[in-house]
Order: structure tokens, then sequence, then C-alpha cells
């Protein structure tokens, strides 16, 4: 009885309204009856007003997509140690904990005003919140949400296909968990993604070359069991940061990476089980800070192009095979802070690397003549890698590093010319 007297009020509003605001524009009504008994009633006036309803790509729509889908991922959880997901009650996502809210735009990119109402998810932060369980596809629902960070807890599986969907994602950071599987592809299809931080899991297979024409700003895929050989496309990626320590990866660096924006500022090759030289075009970053390709089984001589690495701080080329003399080009680095070139097969120091000897850096277990902490004769009589043809371009002394990447393209164009 309350119900239909309630319903009647309101439709009589609206015929008032209707009778007195002709001339303003549309009137829009949507009522709804709830399978409880509950009645809801939105009312819009003027061109283009939603009101309360419902329509494709409003924030209440993607507040109640919101609510879908966090409802379906918390039932997804099966250990919440820190009863985090004890607030995830109600239809207000946006007071669940570890859930960020923000103001929708209109479409000029105008925020509205600050209401619930006019509000979506922005963002997820449950970084150390010692989750156990698995993603669900409906949280690609969240169509609003630019950051995703899950840092330290115990997610299992695979990351669903789904997620090509999260088109507006910026940030996603699965670090630390118990994720399986290939890499997951469906990050290759957000068109808005900048960081994406996958380490420690349990990913395996092969690195896609998609991955390095994606403008990504940050790669961390270290600590997982990826393998095979790394992209021949590498230099693709404008990267400021890429780790790709601690997989399994083998064959060479490729030659492309002497190729890559200016902007690289730290990568890391560490752990794996790369062969070959050390690219000559190393050299072209000028403003790295960290070069690690330590425990792999890297050969040749260091090439003179690491005379242009300035801003370099942690230089490790420790655990390869690499020989020949250690010059002054690498010993002289301006900023160098940490240089490591223990366990491999360097032969001889120039004068500037016999200064650092008693400073403090790593020069043990080579085959340096006079020096202790070195290589058993037996095992520096035969160099590793002493027929490996590593590619040394001739360049004036001192090398002109503003030249270097002028000169090694010259070189890449002759080299592909006359290949067969």
């Amino acid at each position: 009885m309350e119900n239909t007297l309630f319903l009647n009020f309101f439709l009589l509003l609206f015929l008032l309204l209707l009778r007195s605001n002709a001339a303003k524009g549309a009137i829009s009504v949507g009522v709804g009856v709830g399978g409880r008994g509950g009645i809801g009633v939105g009312i819009g006036i003027g061109n283009g007003g939603s009101g309360g309803s419902n329509t494709p790509g409003s924030s209440v729509s993607n507040l109640n997509n919101a609510f879908t889908a966090l409802q379906a991922w918390k039932s997804a959880i099966t250990d919440d140690p820190l009863k985090i997901l004890d607030t995830w009650v109600g239809p207000n996502v946006c007071s669940y904990k570890g859930v960020f809210c923000s103001n929708s735009q209109d479409d000029n990119g105008i925020a509205t005003t600050a209401s619930t109402e006019s509000s979506v998810v922005a963002g997820i932060d449950l970084n150390h919140a010692n989750l156990q369980g698995t993603l669900v596809k409906d949280l690609s629902l969240l169509s609003d949400i630019t950051l995703f960070h899950l840092n330290t807890n115990r997610i299992s599986g695979s990351v669903p296909e789904s997620f090509r969907d999260l088109t507006s994602l910026r940030e996603l950071d699965l670090s630390n968990n118990q994720l399986s599987g290939p890499f997951p592809t469906a990050t290759l299809s957000m068109p808005s993604l900048v960081y994406l931080d996958l380490r420690y899991n349990n990913f395996s297979g092969q690195l896609p070359d998609e991955l390095f024409n994606k403008k990504l700003d940050a790669i961390f895929l270290n600590n997982n069991n990826f393998v095979g050989e790394i992209p021949e496309n590498l230099g693709n990626s404008p990267a400021s940061v890429i780790n790709l320590a601690n997989n399994k990866l083998s064959g060479s660096i490729p030659f492309s990476f002497g190729f890559m924006g200016s902007r690289l500022k730290e990568i890391l090759f560490l752990n794996n089980q790369l062969t070959g030289c050390i690219p000559q075009g190393v050299g072209i970053f000028t403003e790295m800070q960290v070069f690690d390709v330590s425990f792999n089984s890297l050969m040749g001589h260091l090439p003179d192009t690491m005379s242009c690495l300035q801003d370099i701080e942690v230089l490790n080329l420790a655990n390869n095979k690499l020989s020949g003399e250690l010059p002054d080009v690498v010993c002289s680095l301006r900023s160098l802070l940490n240089l490591t070139v223990a366990h491999n097969f360097f032969s001889g120091l120039s004068q500037g690397c016999s200064r650092l000897f008693n400073l403090g850096f790593d020069f043990s277990d080579n085959c340096i003549p006079g020096r202790n902490m070195q290589r058993p004769q037996p095992e520096c009589s035969g160099i590793p890698g002493g027929s490996l043809n590593c590619l040394r371009i001739p360049a004036p002394k001192p090398l002109v590093c503003a030249t270097l990447a002028a000169t090694l393209s010259n070189h890449a164009n002759s080299s592909y010319s006359s290949s067969p």
C-alpha cells in the first residue's frame, strides 16, 4: 500500500513538472522495482541529463560495474589475515579499504562536482595485504582504473585475458606473488600502460616481441622463469628501466640494444645464460647509471665505447668469461661508484685501473699477473672465447662519444647491405 502511494506521488510530481517546464527541455523518468519490493525513481531534467539512469559510461553505471567486479574478486580470495576485505561490504565501493575513487570527467575532460554519484574507481592499492587467492575476469569491468598495485600478496593462477579491456590502466604491479603461466599477453593490449612490474613470480616461456614495441617507461620481469633469447627488437623500447635479471634467458644481447633511446637509465641482465659479446653500442647510453651483466657467460674484450658511460654509477661485469686488459676507459669513468669485474679472465690492468685495485673495487679471481686472489695458472692458459670475433669499431683516440651514434649507424648499414 505504501509503495503504491509513493509511486503515485512521484508520478503526480512528474506531471506537474512536465506542465511547468515543457519549454525548458526534455524530462526523463526511470522507475525500477527491485525483487525485494524496493522502488527507485530517477528524474533527469534538461538536455542530456542522465539523472539516476544507469546509462552505459555513466558514473553510476561504472560504480555498479565496480561493485560487481570487486565482489566477484572478493569471493575468489581464500585468505585475508589482515581482514582488509571486511570493509568490502555494500554498494559504496569508494569506502572499501585499498580502493580509491576520483571524480569522473565529462566529454571535455572537465571533472564533475565532487560526490559519490559522480565518482569512479581510479585505483586499487593492496600492496603487502597478504591476500591469498586468484584474479578474476570480472576485474576488467573497472574501466576507469589507472593504477592497480598488488605487490607482495599470495595471488596465484594466471592473469585473465579479459585484462586487455583495462584501457585506462597506466600502472600494473603484480610483483612478489605466485602467478604463473606464459607472459600475460593481455598487458600488451593496454594502450595506456607505462609501468609494468611482474617480478618475483613464476611466469615462464619466451618473451613476446611486442613487449619492446610498447611505449613502456619501466619493465620489471626479473626473478621469473622466462627462457629463450631476448627478442631482437629490444632496441625499440623507449623504457628508462629494464630488469630481466634472474631468469633463464639465453643467446646474445641483441645488436639493437645499441640503438635504444637515450632515456635508458638502468638495464639489468644479471644471472641468466647469455653468451657472446657486450655490444659495442653500449656507449650510446651516456646517461645510463646502472649496467649489470654479471653471472652470465659473456666473452671477449670490453668495447672501447664504454668510455662514453660518463653517468654510470654501478658497473657489474662479474662472473663471466671476459678477457683482455681492463682498460683505462672503464676505470676512469667519472661517476663510477661500484665496479665489479671479479671471476673473469682479465689478463692485465691499465695504470688507471691499478689505482682502483686498493680502493675496494673487486678484481679477484682473474688472470692478472702479480696480483693476489687470482685464478690458478692452469685456468688462465686457455682463455674462453679466444676465437670469438667481437665487433670492434675503429675510432679515434680518445673516442669522440658525440660521433658514436653515427659511427654505429654507418657500420650497421654497411653490414646489412653486404649481408646475403
